[in-house]
């Protein structure tokens, strides 16, 4: 057994004010120190959580680089915790990010950008967005990491088979999702559940996903927040409306998952990557 066996983690479900940034802030700064007083060691947020989701061309106001102030503010009041936020991150003029700050020890220790941007039903990121290239994977603690991807990321599998492959011990899986937003006959609810179970189960890797509840422009984005453990079981599942759940992942349970069903070790990746070979 490794000697840091547990991890307390945390996903916060709230809804986000469209475009105020600085109010979103506040509430950021609020759960935070809920999350810290519960000794919470990684806490995520749902994607865009810092601006909302329907944008526009509102992208370039609300939109900051990784050197601004309300970052660092955040990073101090996150302490040791690791905290996955989301917001639109300006790379240089005119180029901007759907992105995750990963704060830690009173820093962004990484950023993930979105690498899938969707462009259906009623989604348009890919009109505002500039697409991000690279996976991203950041220690917790020792004996601990995690990846993160956001929402659509883990809608194409050969991400998220890409992202597991270093073997992190936590996939976070920020997400906004509203009812009905691909299309009437699509369910949002019922298959983002199917979606992250099926990860955790055939990779043995605990995921936390964090979702936004509430309106937005018409919208109803509709929670379900949940943690799962590695063999894709639910360890905390939020009801509906706003609020914090916690649970508390075993990486002994992480082994024995993977031990039983070694998908990282028989991933065979120089058989795939030939078998992809000429595939656009």
């Amino acid at each position: 057994m490794h000697y840091q066996d547990e991890l307390p983690v945390a996903a916060a479900q709230i809804n986000a004010a469209l475009g105020e940034v600085d109010t979103n802030l506040e509430r950021h700064l609020e759960i935070i120190h809920e999350a810290g007083q519960r000794g919470v060691a990684l806490l995520v947020f749902p994607e865009l959580s810092l601006t909302g989701y329907g944008l526009g061309g509102e992208v370039m106001r609300v939109a900051m680089p990784v050197e601004d102030p309300r970052l660092a503010r955040l990073a101090r009041a996150c302490g040791e915790m690791q905290t996955v936020v989301g917001f639109v991150e300006e790379a240089s003029p005119g180029e901007y990010y759907n992105a995750l700050a990963i704060l830690q020890h009173g820093a962004i220790v990484a950023v993930h950008r979105k690498l899938n941007l969707p462009t259906y039903g009623g989604l348009e990121e890919g009109k505002w967005f500039t697409h991000g290239s690279e996976l991203t994977q950041a220690e917790i603690l020792p004996g601990w990491s995690a990846t993160q991807l956001i929402c659509a990321d883990l809608w194409n599998p050969a991400l998220v088979h890409a992202a597991l492959l270093p073997r992190p011990t936590v996939l976070c899986a920020p997400i906004n999702s509203a009812s009905g937003i691909v299309s009437e006959d699509f369910s949002n609810e019922q298959n983002w559940v199917l979606n992250v179970r099926f990860y955790a189960m055939t990779y043995g890797t605990p995921v936390i996903m964090a979702n936004r509840f509430g309106p937005e422009n018409g919208s109803h984005f509709w929670g379900g927040s949940r943690i799962l453990g590695p063999r894709g079981e639910a360890l905390a599942e939020a009801e509906d409306g706003e609020g914090l759940i916690t649970a508390t992942l075993s990486r002994t349970a992480i082994a024995q998952a993977r031990f039983e069903l070694p998908t990282h070790r028989d991933a065979d990746t120089p058989l795939i990557r030939e078998l992809m070979a000429g595939h656009r």
